[in-house]
């Protein structure tokens, strides 16, 4: 009996123990001041202005980029088939690249046909009118919906 009496004045003895050296610690008791509540206004200036975007203005990039009815190796196809060299830049030996932008639209019309870099004798006009004579695209997509896209195309040139 005596032993178990020592281990009970010995638990209660080290409980305070365990509390300085860092074990769990009674909830202090904090007071709280309360204070009238303002209803006053505070305005504050926005941080950053964000960008209105044109909804009209054709996009770069995309979710779903456009593309050609039949894919990359159609839209090939069908580039060297209908284009014709041009007899001055045959006659003259120009071969190069002429780089082309146009819109597909929403409903996969090809739009706004330029050229980015031409060649001159001839090529840049035959890329463009290729570039018009296009069948529709499959248009872009962004959130779902079908938007205005921006495209970039290399057509090359060689004898």
């Amino acid at each position: 009996m005596d032993h178990r009496l020592a281990l009970v004045l010995a638990a209660f003895l080290t409980t305070p123990t365990l509390f300085a050296q860092g074990g769990t610690t009674p909830p202090a008791q904090v007071q709280v001041e309360e204070r009238p509540v303002s209803e006053e206004t505070i305005t504050v200036e926005p941080i950053m202005e964000v960008p209105v975007v044109d909804p009209n203005e054709p996009l770069r990039a995309v979710e779903l980029m456009p593309e050609f009815p039949g894919g990359q190796d159609a839209l090939m196809k069908y580039v060297s088939s209908k284009i014709a060299y041009p007899e001055e830049a045959v006659e003259s030996g120009i071969e190069g690249t002429v780089f082309i932008t146009f819109v597909v639209e929403p409903d996969g019309r090809i739009t706004n046909v330029m050229p980015l870099r031409g060649l001159g004798a001839g090529l840049t006009e035959e890329a463009i009118r290729v570039a018009k004579g296009m069948p529709n695209w499959k248009p872009g997509m962004q959130r779902g919906k079908a938007v205005r896209v921006q495209y970039n195309l290399p057509i090359r040139f060689k004898l």
